[in-house]
């Protein structure tokens, strides 16, 4: 009678060590396992962007692409753009992935040079949630300050969008950088590329407040005729409170963006281009940046 509880005993305290010694093994498989480690968070395009170009500078390594580089870069980025690989892309030095931007939960495709070397070509993004419907570009990314930020901020209000941003300060290489005014880019080549397939441009520009003191924006339709969309972004601008000059209409102290080869090639390709210059006032406020975006979004540059 007696030896019956003892046995209990002795059971239960074999039951109880069990359970210590799997606990212990659960703990240290689990400190051990690589899959205990949470993923790093997916960068959103804002932070990347501005990594891109924290770099840049008017001394930087920087040279034209070659008349086959550049043959290379419209099928290679035809080819990104289609879904069909992006092997001829890296062959020119980008580094191309698929990601998804935190802030509209919408995928992308990305291509980013190398802004360190002097293959500093840019960095293109597609956004996959919609079929190509808008081109913004920034050419001057580091030069017109913050114009990557209303490029970012337009493009995720477009589904479809697809962001251009320079990969080199616009002085380097003696200004053979300065896309706006170079043919012999990359950012050319795919804007050409984008044009042919009959989208929209819209490009961003800075100026200094001195040069023109009461206005706030200038645009303009480059080289091409003023159409309906650039009407409707110059009202939709007014209607924000913004002071804008119409270079259809007026004089704009040189800044009606006549002489850019991306407006050049898009009146030559019959399609829309719109040139935005911005006051440094106007770039250096979040609220005014809000409007511009949401003006140039409510003026459907895409539709006729």
């Amino acid at each position: 009678m007696i030896s019956r509880p003892r046995t209990l005993l002795g059971v239960a305290g074999v039951a109880v060590a069990l359970a210590l010694v799997l606990t212990l093994v659960l703990v240290l498989d689990d400190a051990e396992s690589p899959k205990s480690a949470s993923p790093a968070p997916e960068a959103g395009l804002d932070s990347l962007v501005t990594t891109f170009i924290s770099g840049l500078s008017a001394d930087q390594e920087y040279r034209p692409p070659k008349t086959d580089e550049r043959r290379t870069a419209a099928a290679g980025f035809a080819a990104i753009l289609d879904h069909q690989g992006a092997a001829d892309f890296e062959k020119l030095g980008f580094t191309v992935r698929d990601g998804v931007d935190p802030a509209t939960r919408r995928p992308y495709t990305i291509a980013t040079a190398d802004p360190g070397t002097e293959r500093a070509w840019g960095m293109y993004v597609i956004d996959r949630s919609a079929p190509p419907s808008l081109v913004v570009e920034v050419p001057h990314p580091a030069f017109d300050l913050r114009t990557e930020l209303f490029g970012v901020d337009l493009f995720r209000r477009v589904p479809g969008a697809v962001l251009l941003v320079a990969g080199a300060h616009r002085k380097a290489d003696d200004g053979k950088a300065d896309v706006a005014h170079e043919e012999d880019s990359v950012f050319h080549v795919v804007a050409t590329v984008l044009a042919g397939r009959r989208l929209p441009q819209v490009q961003l520009h800075g100026f200094h407040d001195q040069n023109l003191p009461s206005t706030d924006i200038v645009l303009s339709s480059g080289a091409t005729l003023a159409g309906d969309a650039a009407r409707r972004a110059a009202d939709r601008l007014t209607a924000d409170g913004l002071a804008v000059c119409r270079a259809w209409e007026e004089r704009c102290k040189g800044l009606e963006g006549t002489t850019n080869v991306q407006g050049r090639m898009a009146a030559a390709e019959g399609t829309v281009f719109l040139h935005v210059e911005m006051s440094r006032t106007v770039r250096e406020s979040p609220d005014r940046r809000a409007d511009v975006v949401r003006a140039l979004v409510e003026a459907e540059l895409a539709r006729p």
